[in-house]
């Protein structure tokens, strides 16, 4: 799933890719997927988008946009965004691909579940969509310590685990259950401790991890368990996962464990991150 450091590592390497290509052709649906959403109208994907210029990508969130023209294409977190070279085969199942007059092109497929399209400018009434361009992201200057604090410290957190305080109700677009639990292992907390049990040095502590962690995670493009637009891994290798489960810990060389959480998987050391 695309979570705030592979949004940007995929911003990037749109930009140094496809910026500048103009779009020869687009297929829209073409596989059908029960748990594809699609933002705007499929069918009108074709006389949006072609005959005109690949401009800017920029992450919102887990998401990823890239402006064209007067139109804006947008990729959600379940989708695998792939660059296809000259001559190279597209796969035969895609939700979106887009050919480029110098017969390159790029595919979108949904993996599990997951959102695309294309729209006008201030065109798409999306919650989601809305929330992660208004909120400020963890890697900029206005996601400070007061800003957190104020998070932090709100009523009707209190009696939240830090998995839902942090990967839910999108308080924090982009940051996900699979970026959590690297957050709270640097942190030294455990996904269930609540927030109300937090010192003045716990919250300073888990906002430092939080700006140092996905920091982190950004500059090695996105982590390892996640692919990148040519398919290949980032480059951070991911502490906590579904790939080091059973495995000590990094620290302390305690096993790992896994267990299903609040809809969802959480990893943890039980001797680095007790509750």
């Amino acid at each position: 799933m695309i979570e705030l450091p592979e949004a940007v590592n995929l911003a990037g390497q749109i930009n140094d890719t496809i910026s500048g290509k103009r779009i020869a052709a687009v297929a829209a649906a073409h596989t059908p997927h029960k748990l594809a959403w699609y933002y705007g109208e499929p069918s009108k994907y074709s006389d949006l988008l072609i005959g005109s210029t690949i401009g800017k990508a920029s992450p919102f969130g887990g998401m990823v946009q890239i402006g064209v023209e007067k139109a804006n294409i947008l990729f959600g977190e379940g989708v695998a965004i792939r660059f296809h070279d000259k001559n190279e085969p597209h796969p035969s199942r895609h939700q979106l691909l887009l050919e480029f007059d110098d017969h390159t092109a790029v595919s979108a497929s949904i993996q599990m579940y997951g959102g695309l399209g294309a729209f006008l400018d201030g065109e798409l009434d999306n919650p989601y969509y809305k929330v992660a361009q208004e909120k400020p992201s963890p890697l900029s200057k206005m996601f400070d310590r007061v800003y957190f604090s104020r998070m932090i410290c709100a009523d009707e957190v209190q009696k939240l685990s830090l998995k839902a305080f942090l990967a839910t109700e999108q308080r924090i677009p982009g940051l996900g259950n699979g970026i959590l639990q690297d957050i709270l292992f640097n942190a030294g907390m455990h996904p269930k401790k609540k927030v109300n049990t937090l010192s003045d040095t716990d919250k300073e502590t888990l906002f430092d991890s939080v700006k140092t962690t996905i920091s982190v995670m950004a500059a090695h493009g996105g982590r390892d368990t996640e692919l990148g637009l040519f398919g290949s891994p980032g480059g951070y290798q991911t502490i906590l996962c579904k790939n080091t489960a059973g495995k000590p810990c990094p620290v302390c060389r305690t096993v790992i464990r896994k267990e299903a959480y609040l809809g969802g998987s959480i990893y943890y050391c039980e001797q680095c991150q007790r509750l």
